[in-house]
């Protein structure tokens, strides 16, 4: 998949608290967790985000508890891609659970800033931070988890295998 997109950037060790504070899991529905997604990082980013935005963040992203409700509410939000140095294994592997892509790139994440224009290609890893002028490579997604991603999450992946 290829993304043009406004970057919002974010520090070290969010964790899923603040990607879907804890307060608002009384609730499953996608579209609910998405008004709220990040809101304890940053008030304005549940309003201000616009579908197709990226996040971009630090070391550490995703660490916490193993809730798969942050995964969730970032693709409902429209989030096509988060990008970070590395994530917290759980997020990591949830996140493809999920179908919600994310690159690994330490270069690219450390070199951006909030409102920066990026060019991604979640296939090849290719990223390019336009208003940089810069390249990275991130390395690309592995083969299976493509699958996962294209499938929507490992349910409907699943569900497909199953011929439901």
């Amino acid at each position: 998949m290829k993304i043009k997109a406004k970057i919002w950037k974010f520090g070290a060790d969010v964790d899923t608290d603040q990607i879907i504070p804890a307060r608002y899991l009384n609730t499953i529905d996608p579209a609910e967790l998405a008004k709220h997604v990040m809101e304890d990082a940053d008030p304005s980013f549940p309003k201000s985000v616009k579908p197709g935005d990226v996040i971009v963040a630090a070391d550490n992203f995703g660490c916490g508890s193993s809730r798969e409700h942050a995964p969730i509410a970032i693709k409902a939000a429209g989030i096509p891609v988060v990008i970070a140095p590395f994530f917290a294994r759980i997020f990591y592997r949830n996140a493809f659970n999920m179908g919600l892509p994310i690159l690994e790139c330490k270069d690219a994440a450390d070199e951006a800033t909030t409102g920066d224009e990026m060019e991604i290609d979640t296939a090849t890893g290719a990223i390019t931070n336009v208003t940089k002028g810069k390249s990275y490579q991130a390395a690309p997604i592995p083969p299976f988890m493509q699958e996962l991603i294209d499938a929507g999450g490992l349910m409907a992946y699943t569900a497909a295998k199953m011929g439901g």
